[in-house]
């Protein structure tokens, strides 16, 4: 289920910021950090649970934490608009085909129901090779690809000049051990309409802070 809020443009906390970016400058912001995961992959590898989807669900977590994250324009109505739960589009590998399909998952604050659905959701995506993806039947679905093959130091998602695409594109690859600790790449991009620097910033602190939050 969809719900959203219409934010009156007029009263909005980055308006002067929001309509330099939508009208002057139609841009976005993308950063690529290393997080520390070493306490959540040894909380995944006790439980023998899937690191991938717990830190899903610690992604789906933060993101939904703050309105700021939770953003769309929609370019019918020309309203800028905040969902109440923003949801992610995962991915299955196809080792045959070597193509992907996208996999709608919904967020759950409830760990154990968003594991056995993200679980459930994967499997049975498995079984089709179908590209599947539905955007205008999925407005307040987000992007979250796991680059599954490397560690990468950096990666930029281009979208065509001028596109008002508010929620966030997040990817992220394989982990490394640096120092004794495993360090994992995790990349964010967000309109600079309704994002800047410290916002995207924010989501990584926000991640390293909840690491440790699954038990």
């Amino acid at each position: 289920m969809m719900n959203y809020r219409v934010i009156d443009k007029s009263q909005y906390y980055r308006k002067g910021v929001y309509r330099h970016f939508t009208e002057d400058c139609k841009c976005s912001v993308s950063m690529t950090a290393r997080i520390d995961v070493t306490e959540l992959a040894a909380s995944s590898a006790r439980r023998g649970s899937k690191f991938y989807i717990d830190f899903l669900y610690i992604l789906c977590k933060v993101l939904n934490s703050r309105d700021d994250y939770k953003m769309n324009y929609l370019w019918q109505t020309d309203e800028l608009v905040c969902y109440d739960t923003i949801n992610p589009i995962q991915y299955v590998f196809h080792e045959d085909t070597e193509t992907c399909s996208p996999v709608y998952t919904s967020y759950y604050e409830d760990y154990d129901k968003f594991y056995k659905e993200a679980v459930n959701d994967l499997e049975k995506a498995k079984k089709t090779h179908e590209y599947g993806l539905s955007a205008s039947d999925h407005p307040n679905w987000f992007d979250a690809s796991y680059i599954s093959w490397m560690s990468y130091d950096s990666l930029n998602i281009e979208l065509p000049d001028g596109y008002l695409y508010f929620l966030p594109i997040v990817n992220w690859g394989r982990y490394r051990e640096e120092g004794g600790r495993l360090m994992m790449p995790v990349t964010v991009r967000m309109n600079h309409a309704i994002a800047d620097g410290y916002l995207v910033a924010k989501v990584f602190k926000l991640l390293q802070d909840n690491m440790g939050t699954i038990q």
